[in-house]
Order: C-alpha cells, then structure tokens, then sequence
C-alpha cells in the first residue's frame, strides 16, 4: 500500500528580480538581473517520512524551505499540503539567533500555544510548557532562564519544543545541527528522531551534510543550482548513485576504513544563479560532460533502485 502523502511540490520556482534601481539601469545601460533560486522542483513526502533535500550552499535549500512553510511565494509551481496549514512549524539553523533574547523560556515555548488557542487557561498553558521542556530533555525550572544562559545544543532543545508547542504534522528543519558541536548533534539528531516516532511527524530535512542526512532521512533529494538532480530512497542511493554530483558530495564523507584514499576534489564553483549555464548546470564542473549537455537540460528519468535522476550519461 503506498504510503499517504503529506505535501507535494511540483514545478516549483522562485525568482528574486536583484536588478540595480532603474535610474542606475537606465543611465548605465544595465538590463535587469534576475536570480533563479528554484527552478523548477517537485518533490512528495509522506507522512511520518523524512525528506532530506542536500547541496552546496548557495543551491536554493533554504529558498525552499522558505516556500514550504508560506514565509515567501513560489513565482511558479505549486506546494499541497494535505492537513491543516497551522501545524507547520519550522526549526531553523541558529539556535541562538530564532530565540528572543529578551524573553524567559517558558515565554518563548508558551507564544505558539497562546497564539492557536487564545482560549486555554494560563495555568494549564504553564502546565503544557513544563512538559514539553520535559521532553526535549531540559527541566521545568528552565523555563525561568533566558537563552543567554544556556548551551549552543540545549538552545536548540528549546527551539524543538517551541516547535512542539504548536502540535506540528509537518517539520522543517533547516540545518538544525550545522552551528553544533559533533557530539552535541548526535544528541539533537537522535531526540529528533524519538520525537518523530512519539509524535507521528513529517520531516523536511535540510542539511549539507550527508553523514548527518544518512542518519536521519527516508529519501534523499540532492539539489544543485535549484534544480533537484537526483532522488532516491537512502538507501539506494547511498549505495548506487547515478548522478556525478551525487557522487563527488558521497566522495567528501570521510571513510574510517579508508583515511588515506584519494578523493577527487570538487573542480571550480558553484556558477551564478543570475546567469547559469547553458544545458545541464553542473556540465561545467562535471567529469564526465559531453556535448549534449552543454545544449539542453536533462530531465527526469527513472533510476536503479527507485527514484530519478537527471544526466543524460544515465539515460
């Protein structure tokens, strides 16, 4: 039986016009520029699924993110979310920067709950809070504190409970443990995944980092310049990967069991999103590019093992 699916995303853009003002424009001649931050994603999750969507920076991860939760409009394209648009909450990369300095804790985990249900008594609200910091691991009396006062790993405890305030479905989490330490996001990684069991969440999981992704994904989108380039279950992909840029980004894992190898390094930079290649946009760093690929774009095309990818080396 196929799995139920919690949000769709088809054919989905975003363009940002970062033209000069046109009076610049006008007397320098310059047309105006046009960012392609995604160009042309679709995507499904199912419920109680985790999606990992990884990249370079710069690749329009957080764009999407962005366009997931409703912060900003797709230019083009379409999100579905099958449930109730209020229980989407979003946990960001910064733990410090998301929390309001100026507020206690039990402040900050209590906003969502205050502002879904303006109905619910103060103690019981209390009450709620309480238990939430219980099950992101921090005490009750915490509550009292600011964010000041705490590890980089337990300020991001409370952005997962803040979360948990508004009795999320569906997650984004975008980078959630990039500004941790290692061993502080283990601890963040496997709370994360005990709540998604507890609770029957959704996961959209944004990292660039596969080691971090393989622990925790059920699917892999890998994304390069906004277009999704390759998706497969982890698995498959991990152990087969079809497309070259899905195999340099495994290559940069380290190996316990091979320190030494060699590993080929990533030629050039990621090309401008204002101005991107003709043809298939990773063709200018790609090793096996042909002719073809400096002409037209590959589309997507069924891969072994499940999933799509886009190369015509593939096809």
């Amino acid at each position: 039986m196929k799995p139920e699916t919690l949000v769709e995303a088809a054919g989905l853009h975003r363009r940002f016009d970062v033209s000069a003002p046109w009076l610049n424009r006008v007397i320098e001649r310059r047309p105006r520029q046009i960012l392609n931050a995604v160009d042309g994603v679709d995507f499904r999750i199912a419920r109680g699924e985790t999606l990992a969507l990884v990249g370079e920076s710069g690749c329009g991860k957080s764009t999407v993110a962005k366009l997931v939760t409703g912060l900003i409009r797709p230019t083009e394209g379409s999100i579905a979310f099958m449930g109730d648009r209020r229980r989407i909450q979003m946990i960001f990369q910064d733990p410090y920067a998301s929390l309001n300095p100026r507020w206690r804790v039990a402040d900050i985990v209590a906003e969502p709950i205050r502002t879904l249900d303006r109905a619910r008594p103060t103690p019981e609200v209390a009450r709620r809070v309480d238990e939430l910091l219980e099950t992101v691991g921090l005490s009750p009396r915490d509550g009292r504190k600011f964010p000041h006062e705490f590890s980089g790993g337990q300020r991001q405890r409370i952005s997962i409970a803040r979360a948990l305030a508004g009795e999320p479905e569906f997650l984004v989490c975008d980078e959630p443990t990039s500004a941790l330490d290692v061993s502080v996001q283990a601890q963040i990684l496997n709370l994360m995944k005990r709540l998604q069991k507890e609770f029957g969440l959704t996961y959209l999981f944004i990292s660039h980092d596969l080691s971090v992704v393989r622990h925790m994904a059920d699917v892999i989108a890998v994304m390069y310049l906004g277009r999704i380039v390759e998706m497969a279950p982890k698995a498959a992909l991990f152990e087969a990967p079809s497309h070259p840029y899905t195999r340099l980004l495994l290559d940069t894992i380290p190996d316990l069991t091979a320190p030494r190898r060699d590993r080929a390094p990533m030629a050039g930079e990621v090309p401008s999103p204002i101005d991107p290649p003709k043809g298939c946009a990773f063709q200018p760093r790609c090793p096996i590019a042909e002719a073809r690929c400096t002409r037209e774009r590959p589309e997507p095309t069924p891969r072994p093992g499940g999933g799509v990818v886009r190369c015509f080396a593939r096809t």
